[in-house]
């Protein structure tokens, strides 16, 4: 009767029906289960969530750095465009420097043309006025050679040795009749 008790109770709970077709031993699989548990609970605290505490500050340092790229990108971009203004600046600054520089020269070419224009004519002038002098020194040496030979002459032709004041006065009368 026992066994029909048994049997009775064995057919009518799940539990023992299949502890007893697989050999299952509820004690160990409820210690296994709260092992698996604590196991769970201790991974899940001590080990997934630093990690996943810390793939979250890498993804936020990741996302900064990406941040930080754009905004480099663009700082570049306008350092490039702000250089090329600057050198278009300074290229159309060089150009006027050279035209300014261009109308100095021109300027003092100019000026200088002109003091040497001015120096030559001061040298052409000085050249004129040299031979002016030498022209009036040459004609004075002349009217005197001339005097000189009238004299010389007029006293071969009238056979006499004329005195100083007939020399004097025949050189006179030759100069006033030279220079007329």
């Amino acid at each position: 009767m026992n066994s029909l008790l048994f049997l009775a109770a064995a057919s009518t709970n799940p539990f023992v029906q299949v502890q007893e077709t697989f050999g299952a031993n509820i004690p160990a699989l409820v210690a296994n289960a709260i092992s698996f548990l604590v196991v769970a609970v201790v991974i899940k605290v001590w080990a997934i969530g630093p990690i996943q505490k810390m793939l979250e500050e890498r993804r936020e340092k990741i996302s900064q750095g990406l941040a930080a790229a754009d905004k480099a990108k663009a700082e570049l971009a306008n350092a490039q465009a702000k250089s090329q203004e600057l050198l278009v600046q300074a290229g159309l600054q060089a150009n006027k420097i050279i035209e300014e520089a261009r109308v100095a020269a021109a300027r003092v070419t100019e000026a200088e043309i002109q003091k040497s224009v001015a120096a030559a004519r001061d040298i052409i002038e000085k050249a004129r006025l040299s031979s002016e002098a030498e022209l009036a020194r040459m004609k004075v040496e002349l009217r005197r050679e001339v005097g000189r030979l009238v004299v010389a002459t007029s006293a071969r032709v009238t056979g006499k040795i004329l005195t100083l004041d007939d020399q004097q006065r025949l050189a006179e009368e030759t100069n006033r009749q030279l220079a007329a």
